[in-house]
């Protein structure tokens, strides 16, 4: 749905963005992470039609965007990190002038208009001046300005900046139910606890170049020499459990604490399930038995530590 190719933006001898390539499915939420700084905007903007490349180029639903600029604004959502509001504007105004950009009829603009406030939870804003709003509900609305046209892929920067932590939580909310209905969803953060919840995949961007992208699970293996399981039981018997997988030849090292046992290992899923297997069939009382994944954070600072190149 969306792809980068060989993306390149310089100004004068300073490189924004360095020969970046990387590609989004159909109805994933990509996570674009890295600091202030190191290209993700540049990106966006690339992406969103409003910066031309130095060289490279960008498909979005089949669009390019450098042939194309129009087919592509018509299938895009952009939210930018900040926008402008107008004076005297109301909410169910300023997002009627969106839908007019977009062209769409008067006689279907009403129904439209209701439609996003409704999605957005802003009905009861619907007369209210947009100057006037909260900063949560300013988000609120310049995403359901992005939506008056019903884009399938949305490009969103950092939409959660500055908003409070309730605001944030709302933020994720929609961007789940965005999913849900459909969506192809880009959306960039420096705050990486922002994306651990819904991201199906992510990009890690520094100095303006991708140092990783892919899904979460499959990153994590990259960097991450040995998998590791956590089981927790029901009661202490950790010395029994944790003696059980020290025999196990996939088990390369076993640490036992309180009621929870964590083990590194080298092995597939079909490995797991034997784990859990002899654990069950000695009667050891197992709570729960999972891979225990990586923080987000910790995947970031392993790859920018130079671990995956």
């Amino acid at each position: 749905m969306i792809e980068v190719i060989n993306f390149t933006k310089r100004y004068g001898e300073f490189t924004a963005v360095d020969d970046l390539s990387f590609s989004i499915g159909e109805g994933e939420i990509f996570g674009f992470i890295g600091p202030n700084g190191a290209g993700k905007s540049t990106t966006i903007r690339f992406l969103a039609t409003l910066l031309r490349p130095t060289s490279g180029e960008g498909r979005i639903a089949g669009h390019s965007v450098t042939e194309d600029p129009m087919a592509v604004r018509r299938v895009i959502g952009f939210m930018p990190d900040d926008f402008g509001v107008y004076d005297g504007m109301k909410v169910w105004e300023f997002l009627d002038f969106f839908a007019v950009a977009y062209e769409i009829p008067k006689a279907m603009r009403r129904r439209i208009i209701g439609e996003v406030l409704e999605l957005l939870d802003l009905t009861h804003k619907r007369d209210d001046y947009v100057n006037g709003l909260s900063k949560g509900m300013k988000q609120r609305l310049c995403l359901a300005k992005t939506l008056v046209h019903d884009p399938p892929v949305l490009i969103l920067d950092e939409p959660a900046s500055g908003l409070d932590p309730r605001a944030r939580l709302e933020m994720k909310a929609l961007l789940n139910e965005l999913r849900r209905m459909g969506k192809t969803i880009l959306v960039s953060s420096h705050i990486l606890s922002e994306l651990a919840d819904f991201c199906t995949s992510i990009g890690v961007i520094e100095r303006g170049r991708l140092l990783a992208a892919g899904s979460i699970r499959d990153i994590q293996r990259k960097i991450r020499a040995h998998r590791v399981l956590k089981v927790e039981l029901t009661s202490g018997e950790t010395d029994r459990a944790a003696t059980i997988l020290r025999d196990d030849p996939a088990i390369d090292s076993v640490e036992a604490y309180g009621r929870s046992v964590t083990a590194e290992f080298h092995g597939d899923d079909e490995d797991m399930g034997r784990l859990l297997g002899r654990l069950m069939a000695a009667g050891v009382p197992v709570q729960s038995f999972a891979e225990e994944p990586l923080s987000l954070e910790e995947v970031f600072m392993m790859i920018t530590k130079g671990i995956v190149n």
